[in-house]
């Protein structure tokens, strides 16, 4: 056999685990993952808007909390799993494409690398939780941006780094905002399986979340960039103090209450995917 016949038998191997029923549910499991830390980081978002205090809205939050409730751990640890079945089910994605007539572009393909990297960083971090590194997974994503920031201010241009860098995540706010508004989500989705009831219920969800969550992001940037011109990695901002920022302008916390509603809706709409999403 040569070596052309093992590569090619190789790849087809890979190619049926990718398209395997394993890889599926590993997917719809993490999209089930995805929406249960949303809903949680958008409640600790509400709490914090009507109290001014409470638990920071973050990842780190989310599994903070779901470790003090009773049988958290063991809710951890199938987290996690799901998660990496997220993850994998990305760089499958990365290697073959998705599904879909257009899946296999080049520009579709690196951001499911991108995606492949992000979901096992949080899969990591909350294994590591699980795992009793009480440090990993709970960290403050604010202390953790402004280190980042930090760092990167030290480097050689690092203002132009940090600058970008702040430019491109307020980009991708605005870009996830602007694809949820105008539901390109659909074509990922099994619409011909919903009813009309469910359809509208995915286009609430999705339209909102979708909002909610770029808008998020975009405002990260913005505050990225922020820390990029005055050179004050104290301006840079974790999901918490984003969130927390929208209680400072004038209309008050009840800015914070409409992104935090929203986050709760794209953890459902997270849901829906676990249920509809062409894997």
């Amino acid at each position: 056999m040569n070596t052309r016949s093992v590569a090619s038998q190789g790849r087809g191997q890979a190619r049926r685990a990718a398209n395997s029923t394993a890889m599926e549910v590993g997917a719809r499991a993490g999209f089930g993952a995805r929406g249960l830390i949303y809903i949680l980081v958008g409640a600790l978002a509400l709490q914090i808007a009507f109290s001014g205090g409470g638990k920071q809205a973050d990842r780190g939050g989310a599994i903070a909390e779901i470790a003090e409730k009773p049988f958290g751990m063991v809710v951890l640890w199938l987290l996690g799993i799901a998660l990496i079945g997220m993850a994998l089910w990305r760089l499958s994605e990365a290697f073959f494409g998705q599904a879909g007539p257009d899946g296999g572009k080049p520009t579709k393909r690196a951001m499911a690398a991108g995606r492949f990297v992000f979901y096992g960083f949080v899969a990591y971090s909350v294994l590591s939780f699980a795992a009793g590194d009480s440090g990993s997974g709970g960290g403050s994503s604010d202390q953790q941006s402004q280190d980042v920031t930090a760092k990167a201010l030290g480097w050689p241009g690092g203002q132009w780094i940090v600058g970008i860098g702040g430019v491109a995540i307020a980009c991708a706010g605005l870009w996830i905002a602007v694809r949820a508004i105008m539901r390109k989500y659909h074509k990922h989705l099994k619409m011909s399986e919903m009813s009309q009831k469910v359809r509208r219920a995915v286009d609430f969800t999705g339209v909102f979340g979708g909002a909610s969550r770029g808008a998020v992001f975009a405002t990260a940037g913005g505050f990225a960039v922020a820390a990029a011109v005055k050179h004050n990695p104290d301006q840079s901002k974790g999901m918490d103090d984003t969130l927390r920022s929208f209680t400072e302008t004038p209309v008050g916390p009840w800015l914070l209450v409409v992104i935090a509603l929203g986050l709760v809706a794209f953890g459902v709409f997270s849901w829906f995917n676990a249920r509809y999403r062409k894997v």
